[in-house]
């Protein structure tokens, strides 16, 4: 299990590898929120998203017996983009599990970092069943996306981040809004507030249709989505949370933690990240955003703290997305920062 100890030790590990994000603000996007808005700009890690920090730690911190061989994943995109680069630094090995309907670009790019990825159909095929009949003959390390102690704690280092920044600014409440998909980003943030800001409270969000984490918070137990696809947040869909990551988010964001947004609300919240902070979020990246900027009423604090978790978006998928400056955006177009 993961705790304040791991995460420290990752972020030792993580020194001359992994950047420090900032933590954006802008007016315009505080009047529409209603409130002081921070977005932590994720977007701007390695790899485009957070999950450089959960790979580079599980790589380095696994023993080196059990990786000489090289390491396998599985991803829709940004967890193979971040083992990929981790295992080319390391010069290791990597194969990465990725499902054949994920955006083009994340699977190039994965390619182009040195991984060989093996696609599959996540409707008709299990992607652990995949990584097993693959490594039946490989033998490589599995890197889980976010159900693995050290993921947890390389991701918790955003945490860190957002305790120390917060403190900077004289911030001691806040909700702080994460992208969640099985739990390894919202339960390492979740570990790392608790010890480093406790008056900073972790909330997972989640698309519409997949709101899994939202539900099994609320029921205490696991559930599962009906769907594994068919939502434009590809990044963040999982059939449920993790069974070391639920337990953490039970006990640190609780019931009623979660807020869903739909599909909308993603390209509306990319488009005003654009305008306004001049950053590039993919829709799954952008789902805390929109969550801070359309959904107020499930916000009680005066500040409030969106991580933008990834920034690898197709581009026709960005420009369905600006296409949306027409409308809200548009009314605050021609005014500055």
């Amino acid at each position: 299990m993961s705790d304040i100890g791991q995460i420290l030790a990752a972020r030792d590990r993580q020194s001359g590898h992994v950047r420090q994000t900032p933590l954006l603000s802008s007016p315009m996007l505080d009047a529409i929120a209603g409130r002081r808005l921070l977005v932590k700009a994720e977007c701007l890690q390695h790899t485009g998203s957070f999950k450089f920090r959960g790979a580079w730690s599980a790589i380095t911190g696994l023993p080196e017996e059990s990786i000489r061989r090289g390491v396998i994943a599985y991803s829709s995109g940004n967890h193979a983009q971040g083992v990929a680069l981790a295992a080319r630094l390391r010069e290791l090995p990597a194969c990465i599990i990725m499902p054949s309907d994920a955006p083009w670009p994340k699977i190039r790019n994965t390619q182009e970092l040195g991984a060989d990825v093996v696609l599959y159909d996540r409707v008709r095929e299990s992607r652990e069943e995949v990584v097993e009949r693959v490594n039946a003959v490989r033998n490589l390390a599995l890197i889980r996306p976010f159900d693995e102690p050290l993921v947890i704690a390389g991701q918790g280092t955003c945490g860190l981040e957002i305790a120390e920044q917060a403190g900077q600014a004289r911030i001691d409440q806040a909700e702080v809004l994460v992208c969640c998909g099985g739990g390894g980003l919202t339960s390492g943030i979740a570990l790392a507030l608790e010890n480093r800001a406790p008056g900073l409270r972790p909330r997972p969000c989640e698309p519409e249709g997949f709101d899994d984490v939202a539900r099994s918070l609320d029921a205490g137990t696991i559930k599962t989505n009906a769907r594994v696809s068919g939502s434009i947040c590809d990044a963040i869909l999982t059939p449920a949370p993790g069974e070391l990551t639920f337990p953490i988010m039970k006990r640190l964001c609780g019931a009623g933690a979660g807020i869903v947004v739909s599909e909308e609300d993603c390209l509306r919240a990319m488009a005003l990240a654009y305008a306004h902070l001049k950053i590039v979020i993919e829709p799954g990246g952008a789902v805390a955003l929109a969550a801070a900027l359309f959904h107020p009423d499930h916000i009680s604090s005066d500040t409030v703290v969106a991580v933008a978790s990834g920034g690898n978006v197709d581009p026709s998928m960005f420009r369905r997305a600006l296409d949306r400056l027409g409308s809200d955006a548009k009314k605050t177009a021609g005014a500055s920062d």
